[in-house]
């Protein structure tokens, strides 16, 4: 019996730090080295996370900083932000790779909303395939009663509801923070 909320209570946990993390990518007016998170790196032939083969830290509010901890990878990750399409081009100084974060545009805030919104109904999408699989296998246990499932099913509909205005919360704080100039 709880065995099935459970799994559906770990698997919207899930879906809710994914939904976060593809919110951390969006980029705002602030540099955030969350920005770089789905950038992968050839590096000595296999594709590599940037965090884990350099520094990024931000400077002045507006530049990520990214030094990296072997001086012969500047170029490979320099390329591999360029191949990421972040709509920030790189400048290499021979020692660390600089990028700007440019001032957006009301039009290019409001396109950024419009993916924040995309990423935030995937995430609802994701909830709402957990709760179907919930109750698939509450409906599939032949030892429960018909109470019994009734009120299992009501209890991961609750469950569903809260994590989809988690996902809502989280969308409106995102696009508060996109908006802000």
């Amino acid at each position: 019996m709880s065995d099935v909320m459970t799994f559906a209570k770990e698997k919207m946990e899930k879906t809710i730090l994914h939904v976060n993390s593809n919110f951390a990518t969006v980029r705002t007016g602030r540099a955030n080295p969350n920005l770089l998170d789905h950038v992968d790196v050839d590096y000595y032939g296999s594709p590599t996370p940037i965090k884990q083969i350099a520094s990024i830290s931000v400077s002045e509010g507006r530049t990520l900083v990214i030094k990296p901890y072997d001086p012969t990878s500047l170029k490979n990750i320099e390329k591999a932000i360029q191949m990421a399409d972040l709509g920030i081009a790189p400048t290499n100084d021979g020692s660390v790779i600089r990028l700007t974060m440019p001032l957006l545009t009301e039009d290019t805030r409001k396109q950024l909303c419009k993916e924040v919104g995309k990423m935030a109904e995937e995430g609802k999408v994701q909830v709402r395939n957990v709760r179907r699989e919930a109750n698939d296998m509450i409906k599939k246990d032949k030892e429960l009663t018909e109470d019994d499932q009734k009120g299992m099913l009501e209890d991961i509909q609750k469950l569903t509801d809260g994590y989809i205005k988690q996902i809502e919360t989280l969308q409106k704080e995102k696009e508060k923070d996109v908006m802000t100039v």
